[in-house]
């Protein structure tokens, strides 16, 4: 059997780090306040020459080295991201051309922070119909440019940054991706949305959020849809070697691991350090635990993400 397999991991961060003390220069708020109902403590900022499309070139050049893979054999890349370079054209053409590539597929796919997953699904599902072979997913956020900076509720929250895999297509009963599965609802567009855009504003629009709404969603979202992707496979939480959920905040992490029982051990978790970081949170907690030893090939790992939208989607793979 034909599967995509994830060969290679790899993330980038701006230079900038921003404590919660500094912020709290800038802005009515505290490390306490924060650290209490999210579980933050830093979050990178990028600068003028740090864009969406560079963040993700640095994290797919990452990604490549770790695969051993030459830029020039990737015949399909995905991007993933809310904050594009550009209204068009996409960021993934961006990146293709600061990689060196000439010519292969190339699209963004725009899903918030469950974005990653999507492009999971797509790149996947591209292979394993034999359009690709090789494969670069990139989630990449520079959430800072969208954020309303005199609302503390939310632009303590979120953080830039990109995380990528290399997909490669291999005969495998066992290793890749076993099992997606991805939902939305556009009835739930007021909770979390950007109130602006091309066809309605002719802006970019600021980042708004109801945050008691959204947590209660995602906690019921997330632990549905990584029952729902499991059963696909035949198998409960309980065979689970790590959860790499969508890091946006650590409330919500602890609820759903509680919701699944599934013990606080088994859950990747870097939001203390990198903050919400959207479509990038994924594919940067992946690559940290890869780097860092904890996940190892032959690891069953469940990815999940729900943005706005609402979409939400969770991902079973074999490492």
């Amino acid at each position: 059997m034909i599967r995509a397999v994830i060969t290679g991991t790899g993330s980038a961060l701006p230079a900038r780090r921003v404590s919660n003390a500094q912020l709290a220069e800038t802005v009515d708020t505290s490390d306490e306040w924060i650290v209490e109902r999210t579980g933050i403590r830093f979050r990178y900022i990028a600068g003028p020459d740090e864009t969406t499309a560079t963040l993700a070139a640095d994290a797919a050049r990452a990604a490549l080295a770790a695969a051993d893979v030459a830029a020039q054999d990737i015949d399909l890349i995905v991007l993933a991201t809310a904050t594009p370079d550009q209204t068009f054209p996409s960021s993934a053409t961006k990146v293709q051309a600061m990689l060196g590539i000439n010519d292969c597929v190339a699209f963004d796919v725009a899903a918030v922070c469950s974005g990653f997953l999507y492009a999971l699904q797509v790149a996947d599902s591209m292979i394993r119909a034999g359009s690709a072979r090789r494969a670069l997913v990139i989630g990449s956020e520079t959430f800072s440019r969208i954020l309303d900076w005199e609302d503390r509720a939310t632009c303590v929250l979120f953080g830039d940054g990109a995380g990528a895999i290399v997909l490669e297509a291999q005969e495998s009963d066992a290793r890749g991706v076993l099992a997606v599965r991805l939902h939305a609802d556009g009835r739930h567009n007021g909770m979390l949305y950007v109130d602006g855009g091309p066809s309605t504003t002719g802006t970019v629009g600021k980042l708004r959020m109801k945050g008691r709404e959204v947590f209660r969603h995602a906690v019921v979202n997330l632990a549905s849809v990584l029952t729902e992707t499991m059963a696909v496979v035949g198998l409960d939480a309980s065979a689970i070697d790590w959860l790499v959920p969508h890091q946006a905040n650590a409330r919500i992490l602890d609820a759903t691991a509680k919701k699944l029982g599934l013990s606080p051990d088994k859950v990747i978790v870097t939001v203390d350090q990198h903050a919400n970081t959207s479509a990038a949170s994924v594919p940067l907690a992946l690559d940290t635990a890869v780097r860092d030893g904890r996940i190892r090939r032959g690891d069953l790992i469940v990815l999940e993400a729900m943005g706005g939208g609402f979409t939400w989607g969770a991902a079973v793979v074999r490492f």
